[in-house]
Formats: C-alpha cells, structure tokens, sequence
C-alpha cells in the first residue's frame, strides 16, 4: 500500500479539536504543550475551550490547526510505522506537510503560522477584499472571467482549484462579486460568498508575502523525508532550498489542490491519509480521484479505524 499524509488548511478548525487525541495519547499532549511554550501563550487553552471567535481569528486558527495536526500525527506515529511516498497540505497545511516530513522543525512552524495570520489580515482592511466559492465552473473559465474584470476598480483571481466544479475567486470585493455574478451567467450552480476575514491568495495578499518573506529568512529548512507536494505549482519537492520561496509564492499564489492529488497518484500513492480536524479533503479528494482509498484520522476511533484497516 502506497500512503500520502494530507493536512488540513483554514476552515477545518472546532471548538475542541484534538482533546481526545491529547487525552489518549501522551505524544499527541506534548505536542500541544510544546506549542504553547513556542508562542507564549496558552493555545491549548483557546483550542480545547474556545470561544469560537477567537479561534477563527486568522492568527489563532493557522498556529491551532497546524498544532492539532501535528498531534494526531504524533500519535499516529506511535501506532505504526507508515513511511509516505508523499505529504502535502492544503494552504496552511503545507507547514504541516513540512513538518510531517522533518524539513521544518516544529516550533519554527507554529510561530511562522501564528505571525503569517498576522500578516495576511493586516495586509487587506476588514471590508475590502472577499472570497466566492463557485460551484460548476472550472478553474480556467473563472480565471478569464477575474482577469477580464480585474482593472482600475480592483482585482480577482482564481484563489483555490479545489477539485472539479469547485474553485475559489479572491481579491476585491466589488470585483470578486462582480465576477460572481458573471459565473451565474455562465452556468455556474451556485456561488457562495465565504466567511473569511481576508481575501486569501490574490495579489492582495502581496505585502503580506513580503513580511513572511522577512521571517523565514530566520528559519532553517532541510530536505524533506519524503516528497512535498507545493501548492503553488503541485510539483513534487525533494529540496530545502526552494522551500522558502514556495512558501512565500503560495501567500499570494493560486491552491491547486486538484493538481497536487493527481500528483500525488502519479507518485504510485493509492490511499490518502488526512491527519487533522475535518474531513475537508477527503471530500474534496473524492471528487477529483473516487479510485483512491482515503482515511481521516482526528480522534482516537478513527486513528484506531486506520491502523486495523492498515
């Protein structure tokens, strides 16, 4: 059996996530308490009894979501021995992947995540930007659609390829709900305006790119374990060096979560294993390959679930 480890981004994250895993398992309870010492603060706290708000602030969910991952790996890894032909993850689940396959250590990863959800929302005022999920379009149509009305009044681009017939625009609210419009016309099903505090992954997103630039000057990388699958070209990476600046491209850079599957599968993988809060990408995965074998593991029932089915 060929295994590919796929993390969770913004969006997957609940009041709760990864108590039980922590309860159960003492790895997975380091993990946390480790992140915790990384920022300062008690995360653990936040994550395990909210308030809901503050954990959907960008600069709580990216460092939470990344922790509980981290955690039920841990614990996964206590179970078994599962050596992945590849890891990737989606946005914010990249730094996971990262840390997944030993190319980034793991406090580096929860501080850089907490200060790039610092960066991403100072980089657009709350109110300028928005993000549309739009439903029975591909990623090509709507991207001449963001580029023919992109111009003096603002952006849009295609943010995230998600899987077929669902794609994300991003960028400027007039534009992106311009362009919305203009996919119903165009035979889109639906198009649903996102609850997201920023317009992620547009070239809104640039100075924010810029600080996070800054900040991983002062991170160390190695050559990853097994392959990393980058979201901004869904190309397989076996290098530390390159790894920055796929970071940093991806802050402002399309999600092609439909390429990095098809990757994936061309690597001979033929189960994927979403280690973190929600089923997310299993979903999405379903829709872009229904021949790949696919596990979620969040909590000790489904970790349990995988290693009997192993």
């Amino acid at each position: 059996m060929g295994y590919a480890l796929v993390f969770p981004g913004q969006g997957s994250q609940y009041v709760g996530m990864g108590r039980a895993m922590a309860e159960a398992y003492p790895e997975a309870a380091r993990i946390i308490s480790r992140a915790d010492e990384a920022l300062g603060r008690p995360l653990s706290q936040l994550i395990y009894e909210g308030p809901s708000e503050e954990l959907t602030l960008t600069w709580n969910t990216q460092p939470a979501i990344l922790t509980v991952s981290v955690a039920c790996l841990a614990a996964l890894k206590s179970e078994t021995d599962i050596v992945p032909l590849a890891v990737a993850g989606h946005s914010l689940g990249e730094y996971s992947a990262l840390v997944a396959a030993g190319a980034m250590d793991f406090e580096d990863a929860v501080r850089t995540v907490e200060k790039r959800g610092r960066f991403m929302q100072d980089a657009v005022p709350v109110g300028v930007g928005a993000m549309y999920a739009i439903l029975g379009l591909d990623a090509p149509q709507l991207a001449e659609l963001c580029a023919q009305a992109s111009g003096d009044e603002g952006q849009a681009a295609v943010a995230n390829d998600n899987c077929p017939g669902q794609v994300v625009i991003s960028g400027s609210a007039k534009v992106v709900e311009l362009v919305a419009k203009q996919a119903k016309e165009a035979g889109a099903r639906r198009t649903v305006p996102l609850n997201v505090s920023a317009p992620f992954h547009c070239a809104l997103m640039d100075p924010a790119a810029k600080r996070l630039a800054e900040e991983l000057k002062g991170v160390s990388f190695s050559a990853p374990s097994a392959p990393v699958v980058a979201n901004i070209d869904a190309l397989a990476h076996s290098d530390a060096e390159g790894i920055a600046v796929r970071l940093v491209r991806q802050v402002s850079g399309t999600v092609l979560w439909q390429g990095c599957i098809k990757t994936i599968v061309g690597l001979g993988v033929d189960k994927l294993v979403e280690i973190g809060p929600g089923k997310v990408l299993s979903g999405l995965t379903r829709r872009i390959d229904r021949g790949l074998g696919m596990n979620n593991i969040e909590d000790p029932d489904s970790l349990k679930a995988f290693v009997e089915g192993m």
